[in-house]
């Protein structure tokens, strides 16, 4: 999958721009946002192929941004990264709807992994 039109929501500046150098590698185009109600307001009116959310933001979870979408009818692909990387996180975000978790920080062979994923 290449070109794909991402949202990312993300708060620190750091971790949106490595992403979005990684990202923007394979062709696809990557527009930001730092907070969870934006997020949520842009992934439910605006096309986008895939979201990279953070679950830790400063106005939601991305969790809650997560089953607001499902709730919602939205089936729009949705990977978690998170520093919660422990299995029990991993599973909640599974539970809650998002399609894959990756766990932060993220080098080398997970850089290689989200990278796979656009």
């Amino acid at each position: 999958m290449n070109n794909l039109r991402i949202l990312h929501v993300e708060d620190d500046e750091q971790t949106a721009r490595m992403v979005s150098e990684i990202m923007s590698r394979t062709g696809d185009r990557v527009t930001t946002v730092v907070n969870g109600k934006e997020g949520l307001r842009r992934a439910s009116e605006e096309p986008f192929d895939l979201v990279i959310l953070d679950r830790m933001l400063p106005d939601m979870t991305g969790i809650d941004i997560v089953t607001k979408l499902r709730t919602a009818g939205l089936a729009i692909p949705v990977l978690m990264l998170s520093a919660l990387g422990r299995t029990e996180n991993r599973i909640q975000g599974l539970d809650a709807g998002v399609d894959d978790y990756l766990a932060k920080p993220f080098e080398g062979a997970s850089a290689e992994e989200l990278s796979a994923m656009g």
